[in-house]
């Protein structure tokens, strides 16, 4: 190939991260880039546009980027585009995966090459892609399998290891890493709901839901208002009773290492009374026009009637 040649050659180059602490950092998509157009120059090529899928897994191939890519491919079919990746990881973590995509941007025209790896459509060269390919995967399942594991020993000695419900924050600690932690004003804005749910003096979820929706500091959705199906969540959560379990990892009901909101007999009251099996107590706040509001139940249910 002559330099003349070589330097009418176009190239795209195509990155990947696959976290948002990569994307918020901005290292992992720009050190690939930075790499490939080195990559780029040595060889005379012209980069003309980078594509870049931000928090993206490796074992998927329907990704935003990507598609714009073969579009791209597709419409300057006639100019032989180079597509440069910085590792193979970068086009997919998976043996299917990569061959997919690898056959779909061969299909829209372009040609895939790397620094870390010579492409070739010789055996050879395919079993040492495949294998490359093949390693990527098992890096990647065995990485979820690490993950899978810490978070199951956390929750085992009373840590959770998840994203914190409303309420609490993680917070660095000494001797114990990340611990749930209260997170004020909210904090004691739930307490209050579940406590007086459980008394009887929210004597529906609608009644402790409209409680929520007066609290200005309270989450809120776009539209200013708080969901049943929020509130539901909320008097279900076990974490709120200093209590932790995953059924999906093995782990069953046990006492948690962080601050609890209620006590355990209160958020069993809380169940009971979202089974029925609890009627609510009279309130204090009775208006003159629902006397009866809390006391009477429903004839054909048996639940607490309750009145707006």
């Amino acid at each position: 190939m002559s330099i003349e040649t070589m330097t009418k050659t176009k190239s795209v180059i195509y990155a990947r991260v696959s976290s948002v602490n990569q994307v918020l950092k901005g290292h992992g998509a720009e050190s690939q880039a930075a790499r490939c157009k080195d990559f780029a120059k040595h060889r005379g090529y012209t980069v003309v546009k980078t594509f870049t899928d931000k928090a993206v897994s490796g074992s998927l191939i329907d990704r935003p980027a990507m598609k714009e890519l073969l579009g791209f491919l597709r419409k300057h079919r006639k100019d032989n585009v180079r597509v440069i990746i910085d590792d193979i990881s970068r086009l997919a973590r998976g043996l299917e995966s990569h061959l997919a995509l690898r056959a779909a941007i061969s299909s829209a025209g372009g040609v895939l090459e790397s620094p870390s790896i010579e492409f070739g459509e010789d055996s050879d060269s395919q079993l040492i892609e495949h294998l490359l390919a093949s390693v990527s995967q098992h890096a990647r399942v065995k990485n979820a399998e690490q993950v899978r594991n810490r978070m199951e020993a956390r929750i085992r000695n009373g840590y959770y290891p998840f994203i914190p419900p409303p309420g609490y924050k993680m917070a660095q600690t000494q001797g114990q890493g990340k611990l749930l932690v209260r997170n004020e004003p909210i904090t004691s804005i739930i307490q209050e709901a579940m406590e007086g749910y459980a008394s009887g003096l929210y004597p529906s979820q609608a009644d402790a839901t409209r409680f929520l929706k007066c609290q200005q500091d309270f989450p809120k959705t776009h539209h200013g208002t708080v969901t049943n199906e929020t509130v539901n969540r909320m008097l279900n959560k076990v974490i709120y009773a200093r209590m932790v379990e995953r059924a999906e990892l093995g782990v069953s009901l046990r006492p948690a290492q962080h601050e609890g909101l209620i006590s355990f007999e209160t958020f069993e009251k809380i169940q009971e009374r979202l089974k029925g099996k609890a009627y609510a107590t009279a309130r204090h706040d009775v208006s003159e026009d629902f006397p009866l509001r809390g006391a009477v139940n429903c004839a054909d249910c048996e639940n607490p009637m309750t009145s707006c």
